[in-house]
């Protein structure tokens, strides 16, 4: 996750960038002539026939945002993903990730624990539903993206977690031979990456399937990805192959590699500095200027609740 001085590839001016009105009416006009699949971007992947009908799904209205959607092109480009790469620009190397058919394994501490194919998974949980979220990177920059999927809270119901399962830990595939950064051997894959079982109950914590209306691209995370809008988006791990319910905290990738940089609460908060910059303000993708960073990204009605009698301990290390 180091953080480079470059060029900003999503330097546009605000007209450009897509309102929230006008997304949502473009995207009903779409849905009513039945030819959204005609404006995908060149970043986007078409459809697996599976899941075709689901999209574009009903709003969430309880999740709409007072800041403008991101462009769909630079929240499909503009993506870290480092099992393709370092870089940013990682969509073409990622689209040669094979996401159908796609199983999901649900072991640990559950009294129902799940092989089951992604496909599957959506139709027991219900569908999908979309939700329009804040993302903030640890990087400094930021979006405003209509997410599509299911609450996390729906896969606890579906498994039945005992008592002494206090965390979640999900797992990303590994696959060298696909995947390039896989090589590097001085990572060490698979990612991973954790959350306890009181914040995976959380309203907002969301498994995604897709965005913009449409299914995930591969860099953006398909078939599954977890998002967590009141964290930074290391957090937010992709391509998700495995949810295991544990008694101990899990340790995550970032967090192996550099404890003090990338720890396990990772929640976003302008008032703890990374090491090496600080998170006071935030570049919106397409926006010009910076903004100020709000504590827990927004969300911290929602979640402060959380982390009652955790103050110093998130304190004392930038994110743990």
């Amino acid at each position: 996750m180091a953080y480079y001085k470059r060029k900003k590839i999503w330097k546009l001016k605000d007209h450009k960038v897509t309102s929230e009105i006008f997304y949502n009416t473009r995207r009903d006009f779409l849905k009513k002539i039945g030819v959204g699949s005609i404006f995908l971007s060149s970043a986007s992947l078409i459809s697996r026939p599976a899941f075709s009908s689901l999209y574009p799904p009903a709003v969430n209205k309880s999740y709409l945002i007072n800041r403008p959607l991101t462009v769909e092109s630079l929240a499909t480009t503009y993506t870290n993903f480092y099992e393709f790469g370092s870089n940013k620009n990682i969509w073409r190397r990622a689209s040669k990730l094979k996401t159908e058919p796609w199983s999901i394994t649900i072991d640990g501490l559950v009294n129902n624990p799940l092989v089951i194919d992604v496909n599957d998974l959506i139709k027991k949980l219900g569908g999908i539903e979309e939700r329009v979220y804040r993302f903030r990177c640890v990087e400094a920059w930021s979006m405003t993206v209509p997410w599509a999927g299911f609450s996390l809270n729906k896969i606890l119901s579906l498994v039945e977690p005992k008592t002494n399962a206090k965390f979640l830990k999900f797992e990303t595939f590994y696959n060298p031979d696909i995947a390039p950064g896989q090589k590097q051997q001085w990572y060490p894959w698979p990612y991973q990456e954790g959350v306890t079982i009181e914040e995976a109950k959380n309203e907002l914590s969301f498994l995604a399937t897709g965005i913009y209306g449409k299914q995930l691209p591969n860099q953006n995370g398909a078939p599954l990805r977890l998002v967590l809008p009141w964290k930074y988006g290391f957090k937010s791990i992709k391509s998700i192959v495995k949810i295991s319910f544990l008694s101990e905290r899990p340790i995550g990738m970032w967090e192996k590699l550099a404890p003090k940089e990338y720890g396990f609460w990772a929640n976003v908060n302008p008032n703890i500095p990374h090491p090496r910059w600080s998170q006071k303000t935030e570049e919106q993708l397409g926006i010009e200027g910076r903004i100020p960073t709000i504590i827990y990204n927004g969300y911290e009605e929602q979640v402060s609740y959380l982390y009652k009698g955790l103050e110093k301990k998130l304190q004392d290390n930038l994110f743990r």
